[in-house]
């Protein structure tokens, strides 16, 4: 069995390759804590592949803006077999809820690190919806995640308000959700972690919790995501994401 620094050595190097990282010049007690609790610990715990657990760090990484570090993860991304349509595909997942200009800065060091290592963009397109098309097809994936509640809300929605309704299942649901390139239980393990990185949005993370339910992500794959999350969103949003999925999924 391996302890924690082989392991960080190990999956660093899988990650990275042969570099050392550029903290052990001058913060080299803090480098070492960081790279065994995430690359020795954090990354061994539960049953998530490292395809998906990049795919997490990259969310995660977009939703706070952490731009450098999601540069190395696109490299990351890559060298785990990550696809350059997969790794475009999280980034745009976290548009709905981070806002265009966060969104846009991250596909901005997406496509430095394509450049870099000449991938050629644009990249295929992965749209499935149509203009007259997408306001349908994004609530029909909104009530395969979440059920006959989004026809109540819908009705239940104040009449100045229904554009809301609208915009979140043709925007969020019709115009990404519907996208290829990632699998319906993908993007919505993604979303949990971009709404559970955000903080302040338990509700949300509360309904996003029974949609992976409802889509096939059981409760450890959850925990498993959300503790992957936690290095690079702290301890504070982590318990309180972890809070919500036992409120909806008790032990």
């Amino acid at each position: 069995m391996m302890n924690r620094m082989e392991k960080s050595q190990e999956t660093y190097k899988q990650l990275f390759g042969d570099g050392v990282p550029a903290a052990y010049a001058t913060d080299p007690d803090f480098q070492d804590i960081l790279s065994r609790f995430i690359f020795g610990e954090v990354f061994h715990q539960g049953s998530l592949d490292d395809k998906m657990r990049e795919l997490i760090t990259l969310v995660v990484l977009t939703t706070n803006q952490t731009l450098p570090q999601l540069k190395a993860h696109v490299h990351a991304a890559l060298n785990v077999g990550l696809t350059p349509i997969e790794i475009k595909e999280a980034v745009y997942q976290c548009a709905p809820y981070v806002g265009f200009p966060k969104t846009l800065n991250a596909v901005t060091e997406v496509n430095d690190v394509f450049k870099a290592r000449n991938i050629a963009l644009p990249l295929e397109s992965q749209q499935q919806v149509e203009e007259e098309t997408r306001l349908d097809k994004g609530l029909a994936v909104q009530v395969d995640i979440f059920g006959d509640i989004i026809t109540k809300n819908r009705e239940n929605s104040p009449i100045n308000q229904k554009h809301i309704q609208d915009y979140l299942s043709a925007f969020c649901f019709g115009d990404f959700y519907t996208r290829g390139g990632l699998d319906l239980k993908t993007r919505e393990l993604l979303t949990l972690s971009i709404i559970s990185a955000l903080g302040g949005a338990d509700h949300q993370v509360k309904a996003h919790v029974q949609g992976n339910l409802n889509v096939g992500n059981d409760k450890e794959t959850m925990i498993t995501a959300i503790t992957h999350c936690l290095p690079y969103m702290g301890f504070p949003r982590t318990l309180n994401a972890l809070s919500c999925i036992n409120d909806i999924i008790p032990e």
